[in-house]
């Protein structure tokens, strides 16, 4: 979706664009359909017979739409978020926030961190609300990051007392990094780059109503419960017997650390998977049930959106073109 943003600026022919536009979304789409295929066909960490096995051993279809009603309500309520958000500058339907959000998270499978997000949410809108749409989405996405570290930090607490994952003194190096950086923060937050500050940055937090980043705070501690349950209810459903805070401390400290890791979407997966074989395995899991609910929760919350996302990407119009469309008609 960046490039189409940048074809969309150059002066050239419309066919020529629109060609060139319709070209760029095909890129996109097959290039999503690549790398979730090469994923999960050609992935060393994944045994399909191991998987097979466990899935027809603890089938139940009650359990089955359940975990998937959970991800229909997870992206759900982040659909919700942005239309709460956007409604600040543009009042939209849900269904057009669900395009939007599915489109933007298929653009942002193979880019780094899912910046190619935030190109896909600012395409819908006009050039001169780019700056704003991508500011909100950064509020929509920044959010969820505070209470991943929030919820992270305190699971992760609980779970090195118990378990003393790492020393003392490097929990206290850690809390002392963290107050330096708030120090920093206090001290440098009229320290201006570029015209940037992070006083400019806290006064147009600001400019947004109060009810609005109230109802972004609900929604989002909302998708955070329930993303996080949603991992513990697959851990029950394989017959993991386990304390619940114990689990949930686990699980919270696996979302730090691998929220903290730079990664694409595509490889997302791999990535938690890596980090949960870690803290689980100090819990005595086995290692193929953390691989395949790793491998499930990847599957419904990334590539069941994308496929609906790369139907929005595919017929895509730019603002102006939906303009031209209506004086025609």
């Amino acid at each position: 979706m960046n490039f189409i943003f940048f074809v969309s600026m150059i002066s050239i022919p419309h066919k020529t664009k629109q060609s060139l536009v319709l070209l760029i979304k095909l890129l996109i789409v097959g290039a999503a359909f690549y790398f979730i295929y090469d994923q999960l066909a050609n992935s060393g960490a994944l045994d399909w017979e191991k998987f097979l096995i466990l899935f027809n051993k603890n089938q139940s279809v009650t359990g089955i739409i359940f975990i998937m009603l959970l991800s229909v309500l997870n992206h759900f309520l982040e659909i919700l978020k942005w239309q709460n958000l956007i409604s600040f500058l543009y009042k939209i339907s849900k269904v057009e926030a669900t395009k939007q959000v599915l489109a933007a998270l298929t653009a942002g499978l193979f880019t780094p961190n899912g910046i190619g997000e935030y190109a896909g949410k600012a395409m819908f809108f006009d050039k001169s609300a780019t700056k704003k749409v991508l500011f909100l989405n950064l509020i929509c996405n920044g959010i969820q990051m505070i209470l991943t570290v929030i919820f992270g930090v305190f699971g992760l607490l609980y779970f090195n007392a118990k378990f003393n994952v790492i020393t003392t003194r490097t929990v206290a190096l850690l809390f002392g990094i963290t107050f330096l950086f708030l120090l920093l923060f206090f001290f440098l937050k009229k320290f201006i780059i570029k015209g940037y500050s992070i006083e400019k940055l806290l006064h147009k937090i600001n400019e947004i109503p109060k009810y609005i980043h109230r109802k972004n705070i609900v929604l989002a501690i909302c998708r955070y419960l329930l993303f996080s349950h949603q991992y513990y209810f697959l851990f029950l459903a394989f017959d993991v017997d386990l304390p619940y805070i114990t689990l949930m401390a686990a699980i919270t400290s696996i979302y730090l650390v691998a929220s903290s890791l730079p990664t694409f979407q595509f490889l997302d997966f791999a990535i938690k998977g890596s980090v949960a074989i870690y803290f689980f395995g100090i819990l005595g899991i086995n290692e193929w049930i953390i691989v395949f609910i790793s491998t499930l929760m990847w599957f419904l919350n990334v590539f069941l959106p994308v496929i609906m996302g790369s139907y929005y990407v595919l017929i895509y119009k730019s603002p102006l073109t939906l303009r031209m469309e209506e004086i025609k008609n």
